[in-house]
């Protein structure tokens, strides 16, 4: 049998409150009382009270949870992600506070379950989609909420911080159409649930699966339908995941085509980056190429990007849950963003 905490008292002749202030509130004993339960604790081979049972009663656990779509692996690989979490954790430090990492796995009864039994006091939700359910059992649990992007249906009380998605896409794709582009092909991952890398034929953009693609792919074609190019008229290209290899699968096929596209848009740096490796082996006409995020390497490739505050964004995020403004409206926070231009970007070939 595990020795309890009961059986520390007993040995040592006090109350079991006395023996939980020995670990929990050590300024209500003496020293050598303290230091005599510790010791008859020790003998005993009692390990002290449960953090989880003593954080329940409290009503606080000590973290913050970010929730995210992917896998475990992603919040360490990816580096908008990487820079996106440090913010969080920076600002979750000086609050005396960790985090906990929830992906959400693809099975919904099973991502429920990991949304139930998260121990935290507060949730971020970073990357997530269009699962109302997922909001929905947050709200259940009573527990605060911030999203890192608005969601149509957001109530004054709730609380996000992000950018404008949509002006920002539109901002780098006018740069493009204003170079004279006009045959493009749009990129992004979460484009459709289990599609091949490659073209996407989409009647909309509504049908988009993920709401951040959905959004930057609105801010290009909003942009082209302003110099006469449908939507239509737009190649999709849908990676299988937001990483490097898969915007170079992605974009195979279409720069292979008879006609291939004079520039691709991509919906995040690691995917252009991708396009890039793929047009590094020459023997085609130059291909402008567009990210979305302005990590580290898209200066470094001579990337044209959108800039937006990753490390801000989480920092904002962490202190909208942990010391949230007295003002409800003060806690819809939306970032700027910045258009970056470099070498990436050129007129069209013979204009």
């Amino acid at each position: 049998m595990k020795p309890t905490l009961q059986a520390v008292a007993d040995a040592v002749g006090v109350s079991r409150s006395t023996v939980s202030n020995a670990y929990s509130r050590p300024d209500q004993l003496s020293a050598a009382l303290r230091q005599r339960i510790l010791d008859a604790a020790r003998q005993l081979g009692y390990p002290g009270p449960n953090p989880t049972a003593r954080s329940l009663r409290r009503g606080y656990v000590g973290a913050v949870g970010v929730l995210f779509e992917s896998q475990l692996s992603y919040a360490f690989t990816d580096p908008f992600a990487v820079r996106f979490l440090a913010g969080v954790a920076e600002a979750a430090e000086r609050h005396g506070t960790s985090l906990l990492l929830v992906p959400l796995p693809a099975d919904e009864a099973a991502a429920r379950r990991a949304v139930e039994n998260a121990a935290v006091d507060g949730f971020c939700v970073y990357c997530v989609g269009d699962e109302g359910w997922v909001v929905d059992v947050l709200r259940d649990r009573g527990l605060p909420v911030v999203t890192t992007a608005p969601r149509d249906d957001a109530g004054p009380d709730e609380r996000y911080v992000g950018i404008d998605e949509r002006a920002a896409a539109r901002s780098v794709a006018a740069h493009v159409a204003g170079l004279g582009h006009r045959r493009v092909a749009l990129l992004g991952d979460a484009v459709r649930p289990g599609v091949a890398p490659g073209e996407v034929r989409l009647a909309d953009v509504a049908d988009v699966a993920h709401p951040t693609t959905r959004a930057r792919l609105a801010g290009f074609a909003d942009a082209f339908a302003e110099v006469g190019v449908a939507w239509s008229e737009l190649t999709v290209l849908a990676a299988t995941a937001n990483s490097r290899s898969a915007g170079t699968a992605a974009v195979a096929a279409a720069l292979a085509a008879p006609e291939p596209p004079t520039a691709v848009l991509a919906c995040a740096d690691v995917l252009a980056l991708g396009v890039l490796d793929a047009l590094a082996g020459g023997g085609r006409p130059p291909v402008s190429v567009t990210g979305f995020d302005d990590i580290a390497e898209a200066a470094t490739a001579g990337l044209t990007t959108v800039r937006q505050p990753a490390e801000e964004k989480g920092r904002i995020a962490a202190r909208l849950l942990l010391d949230p403004p007295a003002d409800p409206a003060a806690a819809h926070v939306l970032l700027p963003t910045t258009l970056v231009v470099r070498s990436s970007t050129g007129p069209v070939p013979g204009s």
